[in-house]
């Protein structure tokens, strides 16, 4: 597997990342049943590419909130957000980042993170992020590749014996909505699991699509203007904070 993993051939490029998701799938997903036969994970993942049915590219915004604002933000999204008369959906989850180094590379040929809920009985979740498209400046979103598959808790000791090393782990808490194809998650981020590490929530509005719907962008961003003047939802530059001291 590791011939996968060369300069030339760079863990953000998608198709590599779907080979070393097809192991994972083979080894430690839960196979399904189609029509009495057995079709396990591997095989549903490479069909579902092929038709380009698979949600594989993540459109997405970010902002923050004072700890002081967040009950009225929360208001706000019962009454824009679906099933207004129920309460919010919440969430408690540990998430752990891998990195895969070769001899010959300073830096991860690639990163993947593995999700574990605390909350709820729930697979692990094995998650693939690339990095943002270069697209059209205009564009309303940040895009980016991803993946997800549901894993049993042997992943962890997989990833390890393939030569991944966690780089970190934190926990998240707090609130999730849906509207449409749209989730809108407000979460502290905890370290210790208890402690969080500043004063404000996290604010994210995410949709998974496959390739070719970039109209929901458009939808996202109307949507980040209702939440105005609360939170500010915009495109993050991750290359920004890299260059900081």
């Amino acid at each position: 597997m590791l011939a996968f993993f060369s300069p030339a051939r760079s863990g953000k490029h998608l198709p590599v990342v779907v080979a070393f998701f097809t192991e994972i799938c083979d080894k430690f997903s839960f196979p399904e049943r189609t029509m009495g036969a057995q079709v396990n994970a591997a095989e549903l993942l490479q069909q579902a590419l092929s038709s380009n049915i698979i949600p594989n590219q993540e459109f997405l915004l970010q902002g923050s909130i004072l700890d002081s604002a967040a009950e009225n933000l929360l208001h706000r999204l019962r009454g824009l957000c679906d099933n207004v008369d129920a309460s919010p959906e919440t969430f408690s989850d540990i998430e752990m980042c891998f990195s895969l180094k070769l001899p010959t590379e300073k830096t991860p040929v690639m990163t993947v993170r593995v999700r574990r809920a605390q909350d709820v009985e729930a697979p692990l979740q094995l998650r693939y992020i690339g990095q943002p498209e270069l697209g059209d400046r205009t564009r309303p979103t940040l895009v980016r590749s991803s993946l997800d598959i549901a894993c049993t808790p042997h992943v962890i000791d997989f990833l390890t014996e393939m030569g991944f090393r966690l780089d970190f782990e934190y926990s998240t808490k707090g609130y999730m909505f849906r509207k449409g194809r749209m989730k809108i998650t407000v979460s502290k981020i905890l370290k210790n699991m208890t402690e969080p590490i500043s004063q404000s929530y996290l604010v994210e509005l995410s949709v998974l699509a496959p390739k070719g719907q970039d109209a929901i962008a458009e939808d996202m961003r109307i949507f980040a203007e209702q939440l105005k003047p609360l939170v500010q939802l915009e495109k993050i530059d991750y290359k920004r904070f890299a260059q900081m001291p």
